[in-house]
C-alpha cells in the first residue's frame, strides 16, 4: 500500500508520520526547497528567521506522533516554555502579561476592573468547557455526513456556537482592553473574533492547559525533527517537487504527475490549499471544477504582511510574543476582513525568538518578525508590489517610535512577504493565510471534509479541512484523516 502526500507542512507531515508509523510506504512531495509548508525558513547574515508558525501548544499532539513508533518527542528536538505567554500592549500605554499564574493574571484584571476577576474566572471554566467538547472530543473526528454534524449538535447548542468569540467574551469580562486581551485568539487561525464561532475560545484553556512553547532553533527544529522521523520510520520526503496534477482513473486517484512523470499511488492526500487543490491539481476532473468553483466563492481568511528583520543590539525588555493592539479593534478588523482598502492603523504581532533562543541571531544581536493582519487579494485590489515597501516602512517607524528605539540605526538585515506571497510561493486563494474562514457555517461538516464525498481515495490534511488552523489544528486534521485512510486501508488506526 502506497500513499502519496502532497506539501509538507505541519498537517502533510504529521500524516506521512501516522501513515508510515502503520506500514503504509508515504512519499511526501514538497513544492519548494526546505520542508514546512507556511513553516518555512529564512537565514541571512548568521539570523535565522521562521517564516510563519511561532506559538506552540498541546504539545501531546506531537509527543503523540513519535509515540506511535516507541520514539519521543523530546530526543528529536527540545522545546522551551515561553513565559509571558504573551505580553499585550495598547496605545495608551496600558500593558497586560498573560501569564499561566492565576494569581498573576487575577492581580492584573483587578487592577483594570476588580468585577471582572469573578468574570474570568467564569470565561475560562466556559473556555474549558469549549475544549473538551470541540478540541478533545470532536478535534480529530472527521465529519463527514450532517449526521455527525447532529450528534455534535446538543453540544454545539448549550455552548452557544452560533455566537461569536468577541460577544461570550463579553458577556463575562467588562473591561474594553480586557475583552481584546480574552478574544483576539481567533486571530491567530484567521478568525474574525466578531465573526468566529465562540468555540474557538477554547484556545484559551488550551494554551492554560499545556502552555505555550517554543522549540530550540526555532519552528524549523520542529519541522526537521518531523522530517527526521518520518525518514528513520522509512519514508520518504522530496524536496522541489511541485506535484502538477493528481492524475484519475476509474474515478480514483491513480496518482500523482510530478515533473512531468506520472507516479502511481494506492492514495493520494493533499496538505496544499483546498481550492488550489481541486481548480489547479483536479482541474482535468469533473469533480476538481465544479468542487474548485464551489469552495473559490466560500469566505476565507484575511492575509498576513510579514517583515523579518535582524538587529545589531539587544533589546532585553522586548517579551518573546507581543500583540501590539492598534487605536481601533472593532472596526479595524472589519476592515481587515471585508477591506476594500488597506487601513491606516494596524495591530501587530511582534516575535523576538531570542527572547527564549539567543542562538538565532548573532551574539549580542536580536531577531524579529512583526506581521500585520491585512485584507486578502479579493477583499482589497493591491499592488503589493508597490505597497509593501511602503507598509515595511510605516511599521517599522511605528514600531521604532513607540518599542524598538534606535531600529533604523541597527538594522542588518530585513525582508517582507504579503499576500502576493501567499498566492504566488503557497498557492493560497486569494493570498489566504489561514484558508477557509472559520465561522459556524464553514465549520466541521460544513468544512472541507477529510475525504472528498465523491473520489474515495481523495483526501485532505491542513488548515482548509477539519478542525482547522493553527498548529493543533492541523495535527488534528492529520488524525481524523489517517484514520480515514487507515480504516479504508484495512489497517488499525
Amino acid at each position: 500500500m502506497r500513499a502519496a502526500v502532497i506539501g509538507s507542512g505541519f498537517g502533510g507531515l504529521a500524516l506521512a508520520i501516522r501513515l508510515q508509523s502503520q506500514g503504509i510506504a508515504t512519499t511526501v512531495f514538497e513544492a519548494r526547497d526546505k520542508p514546512g509548508g507556511r513553516a518555512y525558513v529564512y537565514e541571512d547574515k548568521g539570523y535565522v528567521f521562521d517564516a510563519g508558525p511561532t506559538v506552540i501548544t498541546d504539545p501531546s499532539a506531537l509527543e503523540e506522533l513519535f509515540a506511535l513508533s516507541g520514539r519521543k518527542l523530546s530526543d528529536y528536538v527540545e522545546l522551551l516554555p515561553v513565559t509571558p505567554f504573551y505580553r499585550l500592549a495598547w496605545e495608551d500605554g496600558d500593558v497586560f502579561d498573560y501569564v499561566n499564574d492565576q494569581a498573576e493574571l487575577n492581580r492584573q484584571i483587578a487592577a483594570r476592573n476588580p468585577a471582572d476577576v469573578e468574570g474570568y474566572r467564569r470565561f475560562l471554566a466556559y473556555s474549558e468547557e469549549l475544549l473538551s467538547a470541540g478540541y478533545l472530543k470532536l478535534g480529530s473526528v472527521p465529519f463527514l455526513d450532517f449526521g455527525s454534524m447532529v450528534k455534535a449538535a446538543p453540544d454545539l447548542m448549550r455552548l452557544q456556537a452560533w455566537r461569536s468569540v468577541h460577544d461570550k467574551v463579553s458577556e463575562f469580562i467588562k473591561d474594553d482592553h480586557l475583552r481584546q486581551a480574552f478574544s483576539f485568539h481567533s486571530l491567530l487561525v484567521g478568525g474574525n473574533p466578531f465573526a468566529t464561532s465562540s468555540i474557538y475560545a477554547l484556545i484559551h484553556a488550551l494554551e492554560r492547559k499545556w502552555g505555550v512553547w517554543f522549540p530550540r532553533g526555532g519552528t524549523g527544529a520542529l519541522i526537521q525533527a518531523m522530517v527526521r522521523l518520518l525518514q528513520d520510520l522509512g519514508g520518504e520526503i522530496r524536496l522541489n517537487s511541485p506535484v502538477e496534477r493528481i492524475d484519475m482513473a476509474g474515478g480514483r486517484a491513480a496518482g500523482v504527475t510530478v515533473g512531468g512523470q506520472s507516479l502511481q499511488f494506492d492514495m493520494v492526500a493533499s496538505n496544499a490549499d483546498v481550492v488550489h487543490t481541486y481548480r489547479r491539481l483536479l482541474g482535468q476532473d469533473p469533480r476538481g471544477r465544479s468542487e474548485g468553483a464551489r469552495l473559490a466563492t466560500r469566505r476565507h481568511s484575511m492575509s498576513l504582511f510579514v517583515i523579518y528583520f535582524g538587529l545589531k543590539r539587544k533589546h532585553p525588555d522586548i517579551r518573546h510574543h507581543t500583540v501590539i493592539f492598534g487605536p481601533r479593534y472593532r472596526e479595524l478588523i472589519a476592515e481587515i476582513f471585508k477591506g476594500p482598502d488597506l487601513p491606516d492603523d494596524f495591530s501587530l504581532y511582534l516575535h523576538a525568538p531570542t527572547r527564549t533562543d539567543p542562538s538565532l541571531a548573532p551574539e549580542g544581536c536580536d531577531a524579529f518578525y512583526v506581521l500585520a493582519p491585512v485584507p486578502h487579494l479579493a477583499s482589497a485590489d493591491l499592488d503589493w508590489e508597490v505597497e509593501g515597501p511602503r507598509y515595511r516602512d510605516r511599521i517599522l517607524a511605528y514600531l521604532e517610535e513607540r518599542h524598538i528605539p534606535g531600529l533604523t540605526a541597527d538594522l542588518e538585515t530585513c525582508r517582507i512577504f504579503t499576500p502576493f506571497d501567499f498566492r504566488d510561493q503557497l498557492n493560497a486563494h486569494n493570498g489566504s493565510a489561514f484558508s477557509l474562514e472559520p465561522i459556524l457555517t464553514q465549520s466541521a461538516y460544513f468544512r472541507v471534509h477529510n475525504r472528498d464525498d465523491q473520489i474515495p481515495n481523495l483526501y485532505f490534511v491542513g488548515a482548509g479541512t477539519h478542525p482547522g488552523a493553527g498548529v493543533p489544528g492541523v495535527v488534528g486534521s492529520a488524525k481524523a484523516t489517517a484514520g480515514l485512510m487507515l480504516a479504508d486501508a484495512r489497517l488499525p488506526a
